[in-house]
């Protein structure tokens, strides 16, 4: 009798952990040159003079044009702490920045012109594109440069820049190519909100409803009671505002036990399937807070004709975006591909569907199918609608019933 015998080979499993921590500091007037908030920023990597490159969107330059002035001035007279050998770069600003790769090869050329190293730091100050862009270059160069983030506006200083996420597009989709890297620090400077644009103002605070929606009641509420005071950018409102929703979103991001979404479900998402499209097919011209209200809405809209939604709660969701001066629709709506929308934002989840839906402010649960019929009866009505003072947004019985 023939005897079968196996090689049996012991199998190596490696493990370890690594514990990420950051501070996100609030503040006013940072290079203000004996403000001493920045320069202590450093000196926790170490007392010694640390070299740093420093990157600025130029939207935020060509409304500050002293501001390169006082970054040096900053750094001169901080020479213990920080050390800038080289000019302050400038990086275009918006979107323009993440969708021509060339910026990308410009910023890793000037981090190896000036050999700066993973012991270095890089700063980056601007709106969300521009940190993305820079987060990128810093988090593949040297494999990992440490990265102090200056987020300038309200989206930036409550969602893109307190993550983890890096990322520039590629041939029309929305942050194809990106890293998960933590941030050194991350510094909000309330002065720089003092020159952005209603607009700019108006599209950061979308983000704020959409994590009261899927997080915190009470938070809703408070943005409901002083939505004439957000309406009107009161300074203090405005800065309560971006507190509260920067903790909920550092909250989720380090509680939830999925920083680096290796899972599926993402509720920080709400309403962005069809937000990252819609700026795709206006090619940005639709901001993304923008498209963001647009896409809670519609997603709303659609949890309120699954039932699961009460028709009260659809009422204060409206209300509260219309008089924030945010859009609950928008004629792009009409180009949007349903079902290609869903494929693209499933891949762009990795796995299986899930889409976040409302049952009820506060409360939310993770579906991994749309009933695209409803979901275009949905866009219709809020086409239909669009513009119009009537904000019953009557159509048709509600379905009542909920998605397996």
């Amino acid at each position: 009798m023939n005897k079968i015998c196996t090689n049996s080979r012991q199998t190596l499993e490696q493990q370890f952990s690594i514990q990420y921590s950051f501070p996100v500091f609030f503040s006013h007037d940072i290079f203000r040159e004996d403000d001493p908030l920045l320069a202590s920023v450093f000196s926790r990597a170490g007392e010694k003079s640390h070299t740093l490159l420093c990157f600025l969107d130029s939207g935020v330059l060509a409304e500050r044009p002293s501001l390169i002035r006082r970054i040096e001035n900053y750094a001169g007279k901080h020479p213990e702490t920080m050390s800038l050998p080289a000019p302050v770069f400038t990086v275009e600003g918006g979107e323009a920045c993440k969708n021509d790769p060339r910026i990308i090869d410009l910023l890793i050329q000037y981090i190896k012109e000036h050999r700066i190293c993973r012991h270095s730091f890089i700063v980056a100050i601007g709106g969300g594109a521009v940190l993305d862009a820079v987060g990128y270059a810093a988090a593949i160069a040297h494999r990992g440069v440490r990265l102090i983030r200056i987020p300038t506006t309200v989206l930036a200083q409550n969602d893109a820049g307190i993550g983890v996420k890096n990322g520039i597009n590629m041939e029309g989709r929305k942050n194809f190519i990106g890293t998960f890297a933590p941030p050194f620090a991350v510094i909000n400077d309330f002065s720089f909100l003092e020159t952005l644009p209603a607009r700019e103002l108006r599209s950061g605070i979308a983000e704020a409803v959409k994590v009261a929606l899927i997080k915190d009641k009470v938070f809703f509420a408070s943005l409901f009671e002083k939505r004439a005071d957000l309406a009107s950018f009161s300074p203090q409102s405005m800065e309560d505002m971006i507190h509260r929703c920067a903790a909920l979103h550092m909250s989720h991001i380090g509680g939830g036990g999925d920083p680096f979404e290796l899972g599926s479900a993402r509720p920080l998402d709400f309403g962005h399937w069809s937000a990252h499209k819609l700026e795709e097919i206006t090619r940005g011209t639709l901001n993304h807070g923008e498209a963001v209200s647009v896409g809670m809405a519609l997603d709303s809209l659609y949890s309120y004709y699954l039932g699961i939604l009460q028709e009260n709660e659809l009422q204060q969701i409206f209300s509260l975006l219309g008089d924030l001066g945010l859009p609950l629709s928008h004629p792009a709506l009409a180009d949007l591909d349903v079902g290609a929308a869903l494929a693209e934002f499933q891949e762009h989840l990795g796995g299986g569907l899930a889409i976040t839906l409302l049952t009820g402010i506060g409360s939310r649960k993770e579906v991994d199918r749309i009933d695209t019929s409803l979901m275009k009866r949905c866009i219709n009505e809020l086409l239909l609608h669009s513009g119009s003072e009537d904000s019953d947004f009557p159509g048709y019985t509600p379905l009542c019933e909920e998605l397996p």
